[in-house]
Protein backbone atom coordinates (compact mmCIF):
# COMPACT_ATOMS: atom_id res chain seq x y z
CA UNK A 1 0.00 0.00 0.00
CA UNK A 2 1.04 3.60 -0.52
CA UNK A 3 0.72 6.76 1.54
CA UNK A 4 0.56 9.71 -0.82
CA UNK A 5 0.47 13.46 -0.37
CA UNK A 6 2.41 16.65 -0.82
CA UNK A 7 5.51 17.51 1.18
CA UNK A 8 4.84 18.59 4.75
CA UNK A 9 1.49 16.86 5.27
CA UNK A 10 2.83 14.33 7.80
CA UNK A 11 3.63 11.20 5.82
CA UNK A 12 7.23 10.82 7.02
CA UNK A 13 6.21 11.80 10.54
CA UNK A 14 3.65 8.98 10.50
CA UNK A 15 6.40 6.45 9.73
CA UNK A 16 8.67 7.92 12.38
CA UNK A 17 5.87 7.78 14.97
CA UNK A 18 5.24 4.11 14.17
CA UNK A 19 8.98 3.45 14.43
CA UNK A 20 9.30 5.18 17.79
CA UNK A 21 11.46 8.01 16.45
CA UNK A 22 8.99 10.74 17.41
CA UNK A 23 6.34 10.66 20.16
CA UNK A 24 3.05 9.30 18.78
CA UNK A 25 -0.39 10.74 19.44
CA UNK A 26 -3.14 8.15 19.69
CA UNK A 27 -2.81 4.40 19.29
CA UNK A 28 -0.58 2.32 17.03
CA UNK A 29 -1.32 -1.39 16.74
CA UNK A 30 0.67 -3.95 14.78
CA UNK A 31 -0.04 -7.67 14.60
CA UNK A 32 -2.61 -7.31 17.37
CA UNK A 33 -0.23 -5.52 19.76
CA UNK A 34 0.19 -1.90 20.77
CA UNK A 35 3.56 -0.52 19.68
CA UNK A 36 2.92 3.11 20.55
CA UNK A 37 5.67 4.48 22.78
CA UNK A 38 8.11 1.62 22.24
CA UNK A 39 11.75 2.34 21.46
CA UNK A 40 12.88 1.90 17.85
CA UNK A 41 14.76 -1.35 18.47
CA UNK A 42 11.70 -2.78 20.25
CA UNK A 43 9.48 -1.86 17.29
CA UNK A 44 11.99 -3.52 14.94
CA UNK A 45 11.87 -6.70 17.01
CA UNK A 46 8.10 -6.76 16.55
CA UNK A 47 8.72 -7.15 12.82
CA UNK A 48 8.65 -3.60 11.43
CA UNK A 49 11.44 -2.41 9.17
CA UNK A 50 12.04 1.20 8.15
CA UNK A 51 13.92 2.65 5.18
CA UNK A 52 14.16 6.41 5.80
CA UNK A 53 14.32 8.97 3.04
CA UNK A 54 17.92 9.77 4.04
CA UNK A 55 18.89 6.08 3.50
CA UNK A 56 21.37 6.25 6.43
CA UNK A 57 23.81 3.68 5.07
CA UNK A 58 27.14 3.18 6.80
CA UNK A 59 29.32 5.08 4.33
CA UNK A 60 32.64 3.75 5.66
CA UNK A 61 31.60 0.12 5.35
CA UNK A 62 31.43 -1.99 2.21
CA UNK A 63 28.19 -3.03 0.57
CA UNK A 64 28.44 -6.52 2.07
CA UNK A 65 29.28 -5.14 5.52
CA UNK A 66 26.22 -2.88 5.37
CA UNK A 67 24.05 -5.90 4.61
CA UNK A 68 25.62 -7.82 7.48
CA UNK A 69 24.75 -4.93 9.83
CA UNK A 70 21.08 -5.49 9.00
CA UNK A 71 21.01 -9.13 10.19
CA UNK A 72 18.79 -9.29 13.25
CA UNK A 73 20.62 -12.07 15.08
CA UNK A 74 23.59 -14.14 14.03
CA UNK A 75 22.60 -17.79 13.67
CA UNK A 76 18.85 -17.11 13.73
CA UNK A 77 16.65 -18.65 11.05
CA UNK A 78 16.45 -16.07 8.27
CA UNK A 79 13.88 -15.66 5.53
CA UNK A 80 16.23 -13.22 3.82
CA UNK A 81 19.94 -13.70 3.31
CA UNK A 82 22.68 -11.67 1.68
CA UNK A 83 22.58 -14.10 -1.25
CA UNK A 84 18.87 -13.32 -1.62
CA UNK A 85 19.72 -9.62 -1.80
CA UNK A 86 22.32 -10.32 -4.45
CA UNK A 87 19.85 -12.35 -6.51
CA UNK A 88 17.26 -9.61 -6.19
CA UNK A 89 19.69 -6.87 -7.16
CA UNK A 90 22.80 -8.36 -8.83
CA UNK A 91 24.52 -4.98 -8.91
CA UNK A 92 24.97 -5.22 -5.13
CA UNK A 93 26.89 -8.46 -5.62
CA UNK A 94 29.14 -6.79 -8.18
CA UNK A 95 29.77 -3.95 -5.71
CA UNK A 96 30.02 -6.15 -2.60
CA UNK A 97 33.49 -4.94 -1.60
CA UNK A 98 32.99 -1.29 -2.56
CA UNK A 99 32.57 1.32 0.20
CA UNK A 100 28.95 2.40 0.40
CA UNK A 101 29.73 6.09 -0.08
CA UNK A 102 31.16 5.27 -3.52
CA UNK A 103 27.90 3.71 -4.72
CA UNK A 104 25.53 5.61 -6.99
CA UNK A 105 22.32 7.04 -5.56
CA UNK A 106 20.32 4.15 -6.98
CA UNK A 107 22.74 1.57 -5.60
CA UNK A 108 22.61 3.21 -2.17
CA UNK A 109 18.81 3.08 -2.24
CA UNK A 110 18.82 -0.60 -3.14
CA UNK A 111 21.38 -1.25 -0.40
CA UNK A 112 19.28 0.55 2.19
CA UNK A 113 16.18 -1.44 1.24
CA UNK A 114 18.00 -4.78 1.13
CA UNK A 115 19.75 -4.11 4.45
CA UNK A 116 16.33 -3.63 6.06
CA UNK A 117 15.22 -6.98 4.66
CA UNK A 118 18.10 -8.70 6.46
CA UNK A 119 16.14 -8.18 9.70
CA UNK A 120 13.29 -10.35 8.34
CA UNK A 121 10.52 -7.78 8.84
CA UNK A 122 6.82 -8.52 8.41
CA UNK A 123 6.22 -4.91 7.36
CA UNK A 124 8.64 -2.54 5.63
CA UNK A 125 7.98 1.20 5.60
CA UNK A 126 9.88 2.84 2.74
CA UNK A 127 10.03 6.63 2.64
CA UNK A 128 10.48 8.33 -0.77
CA UNK A 129 12.70 5.64 -2.34
CA UNK A 130 12.68 7.26 -5.79
CA UNK A 131 13.72 10.75 -4.68
CA UNK A 132 16.48 12.06 -6.95
CA UNK A 133 16.82 8.86 -8.98
CA UNK A 134 16.98 8.53 -12.76
CA UNK A 135 13.87 7.08 -14.49
CA UNK A 136 15.61 3.76 -15.23
CA UNK A 137 16.53 3.33 -11.55
CA UNK A 138 13.00 4.32 -10.50
CA UNK A 139 11.74 1.39 -12.54
CA UNK A 140 14.22 -0.93 -10.77
CA UNK A 141 12.99 0.33 -7.40
CA UNK A 142 9.46 -0.52 -8.48
CA UNK A 143 10.57 -4.03 -9.45
CA UNK A 144 12.24 -4.47 -6.05
CA UNK A 145 9.10 -3.32 -4.22
CA UNK A 146 7.03 -5.87 -6.12
CA UNK A 147 9.60 -8.59 -5.39
CA UNK A 148 9.46 -7.77 -1.68
CA UNK A 149 5.67 -7.99 -1.68
CA UNK A 150 5.79 -11.32 -3.54
CA UNK A 151 7.79 -12.72 -0.60
CA UNK A 152 4.79 -12.08 1.68
CA UNK A 153 6.17 -8.92 3.27
CA UNK A 154 3.76 -6.02 3.66
CA UNK A 155 5.03 -2.74 2.23
CA UNK A 156 4.02 0.77 3.21
CA UNK A 157 5.38 3.06 0.51
CA UNK A 158 5.57 6.80 1.16
CA UNK A 159 5.85 8.39 -2.25
CA UNK A 160 5.18 11.51 -4.29
CA UNK A 161 5.39 9.83 -7.69
CA UNK A 162 1.83 8.77 -8.39
CA UNK A 163 2.95 6.53 -11.26
CA UNK A 164 5.07 4.15 -9.17
CA UNK A 165 2.54 4.09 -6.32
CA UNK A 166 -0.24 3.12 -8.72
CA UNK A 167 1.97 0.43 -10.24
CA UNK A 168 2.98 -1.38 -7.06
CA UNK A 169 0.06 -0.80 -4.65
CA UNK A 170 -3.11 -2.73 -3.97
CA UNK A 171 -4.42 0.11 -1.82
CA UNK A 172 -3.60 3.81 -1.59
CA UNK A 173 -4.10 6.42 1.11
CA UNK A 174 -3.90 10.17 0.52
CA UNK A 175 -2.88 12.41 3.40
CA UNK A 176 -3.60 16.11 3.71
CA UNK A 177 -2.96 18.38 6.69
CA UNK A 178 -2.09 15.43 8.93
CA UNK A 179 -5.19 13.34 8.20
CA UNK A 180 -6.30 10.76 5.66
CA UNK A 181 -8.50 12.41 3.03
CA UNK A 182 -8.87 9.39 0.72
CA UNK A 183 -8.43 5.64 0.85
CA UNK A 184 -9.20 3.08 -1.79
CA UNK A 185 -7.82 1.04 -4.65
CA UNK A 186 -5.50 2.66 -7.22
CA UNK A 187 -8.24 2.55 -9.84
CA UNK A 188 -10.53 4.54 -7.56
CA UNK A 189 -7.91 7.25 -7.09
CA UNK A 190 -7.19 7.31 -10.80
CA UNK A 191 -10.84 8.04 -11.50
CA UNK A 192 -11.18 10.63 -8.70
CA UNK A 193 -9.92 13.79 -10.38
CA UNK A 194 -11.13 16.05 -7.56
CA UNK A 195 -8.97 14.32 -4.90
CA UNK A 196 -5.94 14.27 -7.17
CA UNK A 197 -6.23 17.96 -8.01
CA UNK A 198 -6.83 19.09 -4.43
CA UNK A 199 -4.32 16.93 -2.60
CA UNK A 200 -1.70 15.60 -5.02
CA UNK A 201 -1.17 17.69 -8.13
CA UNK A 202 0.99 20.81 -8.11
Amino acid sequence: MSLLGRNGVGRSTTCKAIMGLVPPHGTIRFDGESVAGLKSHQVARKGIGYVPEERLIFSGLSTKENLEMGVKKVGAKANWTIDDAYRLFPRLSERADVKADLLSGGEQQMLSMCRTLMGNPKLVMIDEPTEGLAPQIVSQVGDLLLAIAEQGISVLLVEQRLSIAMRVSHRVYVMGHGRIVFEGEPEELESNEAIRKEWLEV
